[in-house]
């Protein structure tokens, strides 16, 4: 086989530990392919571009690796411009390869396929980095710059794209292809690092709030509260950072007006990897998020260390590495009860806060916890997901996560889950979506049955938009345009061989849950909303 600047390529992701490739071949992307089948990467063929991003998003999120895609010129590149734009919100990290028009085409305006204006400039409003690689020897330092940067930086899509002429140039020269190595991660300096232990050991009614940044950290970040005595409120994308059962989780939003007091009511908050955003502050509430007292920060991206809240003392560093240097400074010595007392007390309060439609929806949740061990639960924006994101208790890091964060796209859940499921082929994966979101994504449904993943596609069926139909009629809007009409959806399970149950009590879900946790399947469990309303 010759050696083009495509089959390098695959050589040099695969010595970069890439283990999938979510993709779909083209005219314009067909040198990506060349080695690729004789290669250890598992190509994985979605049936839309943005669900490929989707899948990557799952894949990325479980495995703490970088979720690859390649996509063609043009269409590929703005169908997946969505998903980019939930991962960058979210800080995950993708890599999308694209293909471009010959060097001699682009913008020129010819009209050759695919031809688009800028399709570099589109791609670098949803990522993190993007570039176009223009000669041969520009490809390894171009990879190098994104394996870095996923490796020790905020997580964030990046975009690379390769001329048509390029992917299929000699590259026979290029050195061959060695894994990046991996840079230590950034520490503050040991005097802020004191300066936040002291201001830390002389609180009284100390509070930890975790985001997305803790994920990792979950080890650290329990020592560390339990050495304090501090509460830990965990924002969407931290559920799970500390378990259902630990004294001092707080898995609640601070959106809610209880978590809010107990945030006001500390005299030192330490903030681990969260960016203060509207859907998780201040999303149900019609006041900005008020600002702490004894505010410390730690946060891996400078600009995000000061953006929105500005903190009294601001720790830029990785936060496994800054909370294992903090805790190095404060005594093992057993704190007071006041924090658990504290915890228990905002935890029943943010759940009374919530409506009871949104608790008979926390308890659906709680039914999949406890029937489907080890069970990741993957969202999309629909009414139990919502409830959740306000107050529902994640068994394990990472055991939670969804797109009503953030960008907030529809048509998440079905992708992210098989890629969810290929990250960790050993867990059961249980997709949440409503009936309206998954049409977004019909086709990707038949992407769990090619991978045989673990998969429960539990439908929350409300004959429509309902979320947004109770938003209309809450603010005096004759509801249009939601009474969007399901497909039949036990046909649909049985056109991609999956097995299908409806679902109209909590014993009813539990039968199914169970049923699905006991052997390797994709199923599809429908669910009569009316049943919780």
């Amino acid at each position: 086989m010759k050696k083009t600047l495509g089959t390098y390529l695959i050589e040099s992701l695969e010595a970069q530990g890439v283990k999938h490739v979510f993709g779909i071949p083209g005219v314009h992307n067909l040198e990506l392919y060349r080695g690729l089948a004789a290669s250890a990467i598992r190509h994985v063929a979605g049936r839309h571009e943005q669900g490929l991003g989707f899948m990557a998003d799952g894949y990325a999120r479980v495995s703490g690796g970088l979720g690859v895609c390649f996509t063609i010129t043009g269409p590929g590149l703005t169908n997946i411009a969505s998903a980019m734009g939930q991962a960058l919100a979210d800080s995950v990290p993708l890599l999308v390869i694209s293909s471009e028009n010959r060097r001699g085409e682009i913008g020129t305006g010819k009209g050759f396929l695919h031809e688009m204006p800028d399709q570099l400039r589109l791609a670098g409003l949803v990522a993190g980095h993007a570039q176009r690689i223009d000669h041969v020897e520009d490809l390894l330092p171009a990879l190098e710059r994104v394996f870095r940067a996923a490796r020790t930086g905020r997580p964030q899509p990046a975009y690379l794209e390769i001329p048509r002429d390029l992917l299929a140039a000699d590259a026979a020269g290029l050195p061959p292809a060695i894994r990046f190595a991996t840079p230590a991660p950034p520490l503050p300096p040991a005097a802020a690092i004191a300066d936040a232990a002291a201001r830390l050991l002389a609180a009284r009614t100390p509070v930890i709030i975790a985001g997305g940044g803790a994920i990792r950290a979950a080890t650290q970040v329990a020592a560390l509260a339990e050495r304090l005595g501090a509460p830990v409120v965990m924002t969407v994308n931290a559920r799970g950072v500390l378990g259902p059962d630990h004294p001092l989780a707080v898995p609640a939003s601070p959106s809610l007006e209880p978590v809010r007091a107990l945030i006001a009511a500390a005299d030192a908050v330490l903030a681990i990897g969260t960016e203060f955003g509207q859907t998780d502050y201040d999303m149900y509430v019609v006041s900005d998020f008020p600002q702490p007292r004894g505010l410390i920060r730690i946060d891996i991206d400078h600009d995000q260390l000061q953006r929105n809240l500005r903190p009294e003392l601001g720790l830029l560093g990785d936060a496994q590495a800054t909370l294992t240097s903090l805790l190095a400074l404060l005594p093992a010595g057993v704190p007071s009860d006041g924090g658990v007392a504290r915890a228990s007390a905002t935890r029943t309060a943010a759940f009374a806060a919530l409506t009871p439609a949104m608790q008979r929806e926390v308890g659906f949740l709680e039914v999949i916890r406890r029937s489907v061990p080890g069970a990741i639960l993957v969202g999309d924006s629909t009414q139990p997901v919502y409830a959740g994101n306000l107050s529902f208790a994640a068994a394990t890091p990472g055991s939670w996560f969804n797109s009503s964060t953030g960008y907030g796209t529809l048509g998440y859940a079905v992708p992210a889950s098989t890629g969810a499921s290929l990250a960790a082929p050993d867990r059961p994966v249980v997709c949440i979506v409503g009936d309206g979101g998954i049409q977004f994504s019909l086709g990707e449904l038949a992407v769990p049955r090619d991978v045989a993943a673990w998969t429960a596609i539990v439908v929350w069926n409300n004959h429509g938009y309902g979320e947004i139909k109770t938003s209309m009629i809450a603010v005096d809007i004759e509801p249009e345009g939601v009474d969007v009409g399901p497909p039949d959806f036990g046909h649909l399970a049985r056109a991609y061989g999956y097995g299908h149950c409806i679902v109209d009590s909590l014993e009813s879900l539990e039968r199914a849950m169970k049923d699905f946790a006991a052997r390797r399947q994709v199923v599809m469990v429908e669910v009569r909303a009316e049943a919780f309303e």
